[in-house]
């Protein structure tokens, strides 16, 4: 039987031979949300993201000999008050988040676990800052596509400011799980470009006051699954190299 590559379905005593000998285990903790992405992607479109990125890393690491990525169950409830007008918004508290992620790579850590790397892909700015704050604390690596060195490699719709519910998040879950896109919805929906970066600075602080009367920005109608993949293929990418970088920097190689 292949070895799983999430860390919740092993027994505890596999748990505890990773820490015995072979490759260094690296745990990869998705971040998301539950939130509206427009009429046609699911509620929990960051999560899906983040986990299939963090999924794809592991997978691709299986049989290495120096390093072995295992993914943490999803943290999968963020800061989402920005979509609060529409039914399926949950959002938690900064400090909630914050205490969440802190104390998991903490008690890990404490066990032997020394390398932990975060995988978000909600990016309401409260939560982002939420996160980066707690991996600081943690000690944790962190992936982060709103870094410029990161979304630089990204697709031109998110690179414009309008990656909620549109194209490039579309893409991803249709890469990963197309059976919760509602596809005819997705292919009726008109483009509506909106830089939300530049809105939020200019004091907008929900999708209401941006327009965003459906949920959604940028193009839907689009998406595909094609595109997904390519995007995950970046991200897998830039994660597997994160993930080298983590054992490398606390082994002083």
């Amino acid at each position: 039987m292949p070895a799983s590559i999430h860390f919740a379905d092993l027994t505890s005593p596999r748990a505890r031979a990773l820490l015995d000998a072979g490759p260094a285990p690296v745990l990869l903790l998705p971040v998301g949300a539950v939130e509206p992405h427009g009429p046609h992607a699911p509620l929990g479109t960051d999560s899906i993201i983040s986990t299939a990125i963090c999924e794809r890393a592991a997978v691709e690491l299986a049989g290495d000999g120096s390093v072995r990525a295992l993914v943490l169950p999803e943290i999968a409830f963020g800061v989402t008050r920005y979509s609060a007008a529409f039914t399926g918004a949950v959002t938690i508290s900064e400090a909630t988040l914050h205490a969440i992620i802190v104390e998991v790579c903490a008690s890990l850590r404490a066990q032997g676990f020394r390398h932990q790397v975060i995988v978000n892909s909600h990016f309401e700015p409260a939560h982002v800052a939420a996160v980066r704050r707690a991996a600081a604390d943690a000690k944790a690596g962190l992936l982060d596509p709103t870094r410029r060195a990161v979304a630089e490699q990204l697709t031109a719709e998110f690179r414009s400011g309008a990656a909620h519910a549109g194209r490039y998040e579309t893409s991803v879950v249709l890469a990963s799980r197309p059976e919760l896109v509602e596809a005819e919805t997705m292919r009726r929906l008109p483009a509506y470009q909106l830089d939300m970066p530049a809105a939020m600075a200019a004091g907008r602080t929900d999708f209401l006051a941006m327009g965003m009367d459906r949920a959604y920005c940028g193009d839907p109608a689009e998406s595909s699954a094609s595109e997904g993949e390519a995007t995950l293929a970046t991200l897998t990418r830039l994660l597997v190299a994160l993930i080298r970088e983590q054992v490398e920097a606390a082994s002083g190689t």
